[in-house]
């Protein structure tokens, strides 16, 4: 990519920004070296790799990247044969410690031990594996397994206070345990002299110190020479003598000796640890540059999360017949500058798409034409380099091959150029670089000069990248250039819009319609006096004034759209907020239902429960006495007839009680039964269906300029429309039907009031719609995330019972399988189905699902 143009763009801002989410040197070593592909293949794996890293963030929102150190260097040394500091070998530990704790979340299965390779069986995962899930980042997590020993034995030689343990060799246990030896026997011989009451009056203090390294105690210097003892050192004063007794110098020496022995074993077990590390240095290396990756995809999916950014479509080129247009497509919907405050920054679309693949922007000074021309090579810049954009889901582009800009003020004082002569020598340079896959961004074209022979020098400037089919984007202030996009096949008008009534610019990209000066609207609202501005007006001809009324008329008429549009849509969110609340309020009633017939049911239960125990109870006593009766009828060899009828009773009060209790058994069992919960679901709120397909001699409306006109012609994706006294050609992306009268301004001149008595569509108006349109057979919900395909498949299911469709076809492709185990889960549970299937293999098999819709 050319370096001025991203200095322009501010490139460059973008990687500081993102080097601010690094979490060691490293990784932000990778972000400030990012630098745009043009490789269209190289671009879709670098947006996956951050697709993967946001998809793994929202799922592990607690993943870290702690511990870890840029050791390359240090490691680098121990191949070298240098010894490495406590340190450096603490830090390779801990560097190694964090690789392996980060693997572990991109493997289901690991081996039994952490530093040994991983082997994946790809047949044995589950469809939600992280293997299966972040390709990606997998191969590079491979890479984080430690090599085996390197951290036991780290740990063996160097304790947690970062001081060589006893116990790394034999040899210094046995040194230490001498050292302490001598130590004791040393500071015992010290002790006894400093108590000795014929030494302790000529002491300063009684006290063990030391001085180079060498225990001393301190003698006051009128006692020199009362005890045999080496001199090292004496106070600032000259009162105190810090003297070595002669009878602890050889116990001085041997602990010195000893503490010397200790140092030289330390330094060769660092050696031969240092070795060690030496030997696997490149695999050490390889691990601190997969954490950077690593840290790296974090890096982008953390700042294209703080963005709210989206991930950007890659198409690919697509010239068109008689190469009348070089294929580029750039589509940035909703595109915000990523350096502005996303409170204040106003979304643009930047559409420049077939048959259009040149843009001539007019409008105001601080209109904003820069920062769009800056946004436009800024998010193409950052797409390229992987990152995801501040966009709206649906943007789209093909790769660029390389961006030429000239934006800014070009004077240099050191090379003697004005501000004139810096654009030219840019221009020359864009001029002999740029092709038909360059996209370039022109500022201000031909201005510096002369207008004259600046608007000359710009028009043919802008004639030559025309002919030669190279996408561009001017942004301008000359008339000739308005004319020019008008008159000729791919290039589009567009304008920055501004408020009257303000004076001030509204930022706002208004695609097909020229921008206007508003000089002598301004000059009049500021206060020139009328005469010199009807002078002004009377220098201007009539035909630019006629397209300077056109232009206002359908300025207004846009305004009016566009403040129709942002009503309809507030409406429709407040009526989506009301649904949401009402359907509160119902799921709320529904379970307060559900809680009360709980309620009465437990209390029921309770009472027949007691019931069927009294009941219970009297069966007991009128058997007992049943037979009690029949032992007294054999006693007395014949029941008396009262007996006889007691007995009768009895048993008809049996047969009673057997039928209350077969009835309340099954009381039971209806109040055992599981309360059904009665889902009821709001309708949408829908707005009205796009009509027939257009054709020759209907009524329709060019969105771009919000205007009404009769359809010409068709031919393909281009369409020729009769706009009132104008015939201009436009996208049929661009069109739609128009449906009824729009209220014609009552300012507006004669002519263009006749012109514009066609039928314009009417504003959105948000309307809650029992009857539902069909959302058709076929649903398709192939490439999409998980939450973004559920939401679109519940409103399809909503909409397809509403509609009483009988059965629909969900697409969700087979690849790994993730997508389709979330759908049917989602069918499974859904309200609106009765029961689902797979498609035949004819149908799709296993990539689609036939559900039946409940009736």
């Amino acid at each position: 990519m050319d370096q001025k143009t991203l200095q322009l763009i501010e490139y460059p801002r973008i990687l500081d920004k993102l080097s601010g989410y690094a979490a060691f040197s490293a990784s932000a070593e990778i972000a400030l070296a990012l630098k745009p592909s043009n490789q269209s293949e190289e671009v879709r794996r670098r947006l996956n790799f951050t697709r993967e890293s946001r998809l793994l963030l929202s799922m592990n929102p607690d993943i870290r990247i702690g511990g870890v150190r840029d050791v390359r260097q240090a490691v680098e040394q121990a191949s070298l044969h240098y010894t490495l500091s406590i340190d450096e070998l603490v830090d390779i530990k801990d560097t190694l410690v964090a690789a392996r704790k980060l693997q572990r979340p991109f493997f289901s299965k690991r081996s039994q031990v952490d530093d040994e390779p991983i082997v994946v069986n790809k047949a044995e995962l589950r469809e939600d594996a992280p293997e299966l899930l972040f390709p990606h980042l997998v191969e590079i997590a491979r890479h984080l397994t430690p090599p085996k020993g390197i951290i036991d034995r780290i740990n063996q030689v160097i304790g947690e206070d970062k001081q060589v343990l006893d116990n790394a060799s034999k040899k210094l246990a046995v040194l230490r345990g001498e050292i302490k030896v001598a130590h004791n026997r040393l500071m015992t011989k010290l002790q006894s002299m400093i108590s000795d009451a014929s030494i302790t009056p000529m002491l300063q203090e009684a006290i063990i110190t030391q001085r180079g390294g060498r225990y001393v105690i301190p003698l006051q210097a009128g006692f020199k020479g009362k005890v045999p003892a080496i001199i090292h050192d004496q106070s600032g004063s000259g009162q105190t003598l810090f003297v070595e007794p002669l009878a602890v110098v050889e116990l001085n020496n041997t602990w010195q000796q000893l503490k010397l022995e200790e140092r030289d074993e330390v330094r060769r077990i660092l050696a031969e640890l240092s070795a060690e590390i030496g030997e696997v240095h490149v695999q050490i290396r390889g691990i601190v540059e997969s954490v950077a990756e690593i840290d790296f995809a974090l890096m982008c999916a953390k700042y294209a999360e703080d963005l709210r950014a989206a991930e950007p479509e890659v198409l690919p080129w697509k010239p068109g017949k008689d190469n009348s247009h070089p294929g580029s497509v750039l589509r940035l919907i909703k595109a915000r500058h990523p350096l502005l405050a996303k409170s204040t920054a106003v979304p643009v679309d930047i559409l420049l798409e077939p048959p259009n693949y040149a843009m001539v922007i007019t409008g105001p000074n601080t209109g904003g034409k820069t920062v769009t021309l800056k946004t436009a090579g800024l998010l193409v810049a950052m797409a390229q380099s992987g990152l995801h954009i501040p966009v709206q889901s649906g943007s789209s582009f093909t790769v660029f091959e390389d961006i030429y800009a000239d934006i800014g003020d070009e004077q240099s004082i050191e090379q003697s150029l004005s501000t004139f002569s810096g654009h030219i020598k840019n221009m020359v340079h864009i001029l002999d670089e740029a092709h038909q896959q360059t996209l370039v961004l022109l500022d201000e074209l031909g201005s510096g000069t002369d207008p004259g022979e600046g608007a000359a020098l710009a028009h043919a400037i802008l004639i030559s990248l025309t002919n030669r089919r190279i996408p561009c984007m001017v942004a301008t202030h000359y008339p000739e250039l308005k004319n020019f996009a008008y008159h000729t096949p791919g290039v589009v008008n567009a304008a920055m819009s501004f408020d009257l009534e303000t004076l001030s610019p509204t930022y706002h990209l208004l695609i097909g319609l020229p921008g206007r000066s508003n000089a002598l609207l301004i000059a009049e609202r500021v206060g020139l006096s009328p005469r010199i501005i009807e002078l002004a007006r009377e220098n201007i001809s009539s035909e630019d004034r006629k397209a300077d009324d056109m232009l206002e008329d359908i300025q207004y008429q846009k305004d009016q759209m566009r403040e129709a549009r942002t009503a309809a849509e507030e409406q429709l969110r407040k009526a989506e907020q009301l649904r949401a609340e009402l359907q509160k309020r119902l799921d709320n009633a529904e379970q307060e239902r559900i809680k009360i017939l709980e309620q009465a049911r437990k209390e029921s239960q309770e009472r027949v429960e007691k019931l069927q125990k009294e009941v219970r109870n009297l069966k007991r006593r009128m058997k007992r006495a049943v037979r009690y009766a029949e032992k007294a009828a054999e006693a007395a060899l014949e029941a008396s007839p009262e007996q006889k009828r007691a007995q009768r009773e009895v048993l008809r009060q049996e047969s009673l009680a057997e039928k209350v209790e077969s009835t309340l058994d099954r009381i039971d069992e209806e109040l055992s039964a599981p309360i059904s919960r009665q889902e009821e679901v709001l309708p949408q709120v829908q707005t009205s269906q796009a009509p027939r397909p257009m054709q020759a001699g209907d009524l329709v409306m060019i969105r771009s300029l919000q205007k009404e006109g009769t359809l010409v012609s068709l031919d393909g994706s281009t369409a020729e429309v009769q706009l009132g006294p104008m015939r201009m050609k436009t996208s049929t992306r661009d069109l739609e039907r128009a449906k009824k009268k729009p209220e014609i301004p009552p300012h507006m001149s004669a002519a263009v009031r006749m012109a514009l008595a066609q039928e314009p569509a009417p504003s959105p108006e948000p309307v809650i719609s029992v009857r539902v349109p069909s959302p058709g057979m076929e649903l398709d919900l192939r490439g999409q995330r998980a939450d973004d395909a559920l939401d679109q498949l519940r409103g399809y299911l909503e909409q397809a019972y509403l509609s009483h469709l009988p059965f629909g076809r969900i697409i969700h492709g087979k690849g790994s399988g993730r997508l389709r185990d979330v759908v049917r889960e989602a069918l499974e549970q859904s309200t609106y189905v009765s029961q689902w299937e797979e498609a035949d293999e004819k149908e799709g098999g296993s990539g689609v699902t036939i559900v039946k819709i409940k009736g």
